[in-house]
């Protein structure tokens, strides 16, 4: 695993307004401390650099793994995972109360490999919701 600088770390933080790049999740209020995504894997060749690092929950940074293709469970097409460097996350993906909704391809195929829509995350939003901090600006 590749060292990340302080530096570089607080700039994709910033970057993210604190928030998970993939699902909208704010840290503030959880436990885990987000990661810093690879978004294309450094077993891919990825580069540790701005242009190549997310924000992540820990919940979306596992279960996105080293993985840069996903299934849409619509149409059973292999598509790239969202990419919060390259791609607009209001383009992909849009909220329909707690519940994350796929507007593309990649969107619903990100939805559904991350699991963004579990019973317990559909709690943490409506518990954010509740505090604020859902839906992310």
């Amino acid at each position: 695993m590749s060292k990340i600088p302080a530096a570089l770390r607080q700039l994709v933080i910033q970057r993210a307004g604190d928030r998970c790049e993939y699902c909208g999740l704010s840290q503030a209020g959880q436990a885990a401390t987000f990661h810093i995504d690879h978004i294309t894997p450094v077993v891919a060749g990825g580069a540790t650099t701005a242009e190549n690092l997310a924000l992540a929950c820990v919940s979306c940074s596992l279960r996105k793994a080293a993985r840069q293709t996903v299934e849409d469970p619509e149409t059973g097409e292999i598509v790239p995972i969202f990419n919060p460097r390259q791609q607009v996350w209001k383009e992909h993906f849009g909220w329909d109360d707690v519940r994350v909704v796929g507007l593309t391809a990649t969107g619903r195929a990100t939805i559904n490999a991350l699991n963004m829509n579990r019973a317990i995350m559909l709690a943490i939003r409506a518990e954010e919701e509740l505090l604020s901090r859902h839906p992310p600006p």
